[in-house]
């Protein structure tokens, strides 16, 4: 089985690539864990997931990374994965609200790789192999600090987390029928720009202990 694990940094997965086991990073005919940079934002994601999945055709793409919650009864520190993804920031805002690309019809509600708007994991089953807690997340190529417009997103999408990256993930590995998992790190309530508030490295941490304990999972399935 050929694993990616992919984030917007390195310093993302760097624990996990620190610590992880010799084996599962070379060639065996049980597993191979192959460590990749997406980049930061949604075009950047797009295209070298895109160029990785020509290369290295992977068995799953498991995409890691922090993110900030629009969930105040969320802790901080709290690992989830990411069951369905809106990207929130392609439309325009008319009388006060927000419009996106369905309003707008300029994209079906159903044509692929959407369903009902949205960019559902349909491999999520088969693949939350630690029971982690299940949420819906949007995609904005803006990091969220204008009060009104996260009023707007909470309302209009009710998602728990925002991210930059996510959505691209959900977009391409549907479009190429590659398995795929997105597991996020809460480090921010979103909004709050002071980072003595954050929680960036317990973040960071529990994400890594998640990582290993999934690859872990993974190397025992067979």
């Amino acid at each position: 089985m050929k694993i990616i694990i992919t984030a917007a940094t390195t310093g993302e997965w760097m624990p996990t690539f620190l610590d992880i086991n010799v084996l599962y990073t070379q060639e065996s005919s049980r597993m191979k864990v192959i460590f990749h940079q997406c980049g930061v934002g949604m075009l950047a994601t797009a295209v070298s997931l895109m160029r990785l999945i020509t290369d290295e055709k992977p068995d799953l793409i498991i995409q890691a990374g922090i993110a900030g919650t629009l969930n105040n009864k969320i802790p901080l520190a709290t690992t989830l994965v990411v069951k369905e993804e809106t990207i929130a920031d392609l439309g325009v805002e008319e009388e006060g609200k927000w419009k996106d690309i369905f309003d707008l019809k300029l994209e079906k509600t159903n044509y692929h790789p959407f369903e009902k708007k949205k960019l559902p994991n349909q491999w999520l089953k088969k693949y939350n192999l630690l029971n982690l807690p299940e949420v819906n997340a949007i995609t904005v190529n803006e990091i969220s600090t204008n009060k009104k417009r996260i009023e707007q997103f909470k309302k209009k999408y009710n998602p728990a987390i925002e991210s930059m990256e996510g959505a691209a993930l959900h977009f391409v590995c549907r479009e190429m029928n590659v398995p795929f998992i997105q597991i996020r790190s809460i480090s921010n309530y979103v909004g709050e720009r002071d980072k003595t508030k954050w929680k960036l490295k317990a973040s960071i941490e529990n994400l890594n202990k998640t990582l290993l304990l999934m690859i872990d999972k993974l190397y025992k399935l067979k």
